[in-house]
């Protein structure tokens, strides 16, 4: 297989996986081990692939953050809106009425009541949540001493690309 079959077989399965989200993985895997080569050529076409995937993941990540920043917005606005329509009917004591389009109502909330502390509360209405000190082990254990109730795990291994 000559090198643009290998690089349009690539191209092909790049454009599954970007634009058909309901792909079959292991379809595709089994896709990518069938096309021929060395595995040098496979990690290169592998390399592109993920290089790719890795660009376009990352314009996606930056579209949602401004997408999400952008509903933020608009929920503020939203709040400020409400906050002052609420204000307006307290204010002149329509607390509900009807108009052709909507209703309106001021009414109290549901779920359970606001409840404030006022002063020391007594030790029957407190519990205590004890905590492991991950730290303290974590340095101990590195420090070399034998901890009975911990250990500490090897390093995983990842693949890197340059």
């Amino acid at each position: 297989m000559n090198i643009y079959e290998l690089t349009g077989n690539y191209e092909h399965l790049l454009n599954m996986l970007l634009y058909d989200e309901n792909v079959d993985e292991k379809a595709l895997l089994d896709t990518l081990e069938s096309i021929e080569g060395d595995i040098e050529d496979k990690a290169d076409g592998y390399a592109k692939i993920i290089k790719e995937m890795e660009a376009q993941s990352k314009a996606r990540k930056e579209e949602a953050k401004r997408l999400t920043e952008s509903a933020q917005t608009m929920d503020n606005r939203i709040k400020m809106l409400k906050s002052n329509l609420f204000n307006c009917m307290k204010i002149t004591g329509k607390t509900k009425f009807t108009t052709n389009l909507f209703s309106f109502n001021i009414v109290k909330n549901g779920g359970k009541q606001p409840l404030t502390i006022d002063g020391d509360v007594p030790k029957e209405y407190t519990k205590t949540v004890i905590e492991n000190d991950t730290s303290k082990i974590r340095q101990a254990l590195e420090n070399g001493e034998n901890l009975p109730f911990a250990h500490l795990e090897p390093r995983s291994e990842r693949l890197s690309i340059r």
